[in-house]
């Protein structure tokens, strides 16, 4: 049995935003943003740019839990997410319920910038150099002050509103 074959509540066709569309049709590594308090959030906006010092950047909500321990700590870690992360992505987007609190379903390691997976993963962290309003949220930028490579994995893709993998 069959309730609906497409989705009853999205826009129709012909009145979504073409900017939306054009984002949605850019894939975009998946990244989990933390900062002490804790919190965090997935964010697929994130860019990484080399120098001396290098920076990364990413396009946060403005009224998130995590720009407010951002901007009090100073400082926050962003983990590449690989494609067994979905349901840890769906989570800190709010798209899955988390019982006892985000933190709660897996096993965290403490850093100076944040909390980040114990298991072994890619991780930077950095420290807040500045941020801007930028359309309808936040360009936060941050020095990284130190990575933590982990072997490479398969990398969590988001694509039309969808995750996938490379493979």
């Amino acid at each position: 049995m069959t309730i609906h074959s497409t989705d009853p509540f999205a826009t129709p066709e012909g009145e979504r935003s073409p900017v939306r569309r054009l984002r949605g049709r850019l894939p975009a590594g998946v990244t989990l943003w933390t900062a002490p308090g804790p919190a965090g959030l997935t964010v697929s906006s994130t860019l990484v740019v080399d120098g001396d010092p290098a920076h990364l950047l990413g396009h946060l909500d403005d009224e998130s839990d995590l720009w407010t321990a951002i901007e009090t700590a100073g400082v926050f870690a962003v983990t590449v997410l690989e494609r067994g992360d979905t349901q840890l992505a769906d989570r800190f987007a709010g798209l899955m319920p988390a019982p006892g609190g985000l933190f709660k379903q897996e096993n965290w390691r403490e850093t100076p910038y944040g909390p980040v997976p114990a298991r072994p993963v890619t991780w930077a962290g950095c420290r807040l150099a500045e941020a801007r309003a930028l359309g309808w949220g936040l360009l936060v930028d941050g020095t990284v002050e130190t990575v933590e490579p982990a072997a490479p994995g398969e990398p969590l893709i988001h694509h039309r509103g969808r995750y996938h993998g490379l493979r």
